[in-house]
């Protein structure tokens, strides 16, 4: 698909039809995503093997620069980022149920293409979410525990798991980051797809997004809850799990896109 071959946007510039989701939508969308993984595994193991070499790289970072205090929080937010790491994915997916066999230079090409499209204005707004996130968590330690330093991060959870300070910190940086999640999740999970597929603005494409997530909010919170969770679960043993888990929900949201905007 090239820039040219997008669909437009809904006539007279209108957000397009969305439907209510159900929790079948959820498990279907899972199976769709199982088996685009299965049709293609070299795009999805490639693409998680991107993403958690670069999530190695950063904790290894932050290890050598002595701020292991970060590690944790950076774990927690990295999935937000998942949406747009997904980008190559919703295409291989759009072209496996368009009966096309993805290529590496056709999916590439796609992904590139984005740089003078509006998916570059939602890496913007992903980034900027998430550098809010890790500021917060700095600034909520400098409120809970003072201007300390942490030797290694097994003291850094020691001081947060068992001391009162640390576990008001707990207490607030996740009720404020749960808060920025539910917003970039809400802006984004329907979004970038969007964009990916069609003509139209990023600010259409998020209310669009938006809108989706509000007219079904049972349904999508749970799916944002069971993504979150399973990408952080994946994350722990080295980042090694999103070769997989990655690659499926980038797969299952294209599908979730497809039954949501129809």
């Amino acid at each position: 698909m090239s820039e040219t071959q997008a669909e437009p946007a809904a006539p007279g510039g209108g957000l397009p039809h969305i439907r209510t989701m159900q929790p079948a939508d959820l498990a279907a969308a899972l199976r769709a995503g199982f088996r685009d993984f299965r049709r293609a595994p070299l795009f999805g193991l490639a693409i998680g093997g991107v993403f958690a070499a670069i999530g190695g790289v950063i904790v290894l970072s932050l290890t050598i620069w002595r701020m292991p205090w970060l590690i944790y929080p950076f774990a927690i937010g990295f999935p937000l980022v998942g949406p747009f790491a997904a980008v190559g994915l919703y295409e291989v997916s759009r072209r496996l149920a368009a009966g096309e066999r993805p290529s590496w230079r056709d999916v590439f090409a796609v992904v590139w293409a984005q740089r003078r499209r509006e998916v570059g204005w939602m890496a913007f707004v992903m980034l900027f979410v998430f550098w809010v996130w890790m500021y917060q968590v700095r600034l909520l330690i400098a409120l809970c525990l003072g201007l300390v330093s942490f030797a290694s991060f097994g003291e850094f959870l020691a001081v947060i798991f068992t001391t009162p300070q640390g576990l008001i910190f707990l207490a607030v940086g996740h009720v404020v980051g749960g808060a920025l999640a539910l917003v970039l999740i809400s802006i984004t999970v329907f979004s970038i797809p969007m964009l990916l597929e069609r003509e139209v603005d990023f600010v259409t494409a998020m209310i669009t997004s938006l809108k989706a997530v509000f007219q079904s909010p049972v349904v999508m919170l749970g799916w944002g809850v069971f993504v979150t969770l399973a990408v952080l679960a994946a994350s722990l043993p080295l980042f090694l799990g999103l070769f997989v888990v990655l690659p499926v929900f980038g797969h299952a949201t294209w599908h979730l896109y497809r039954r949501a905007l129809p």
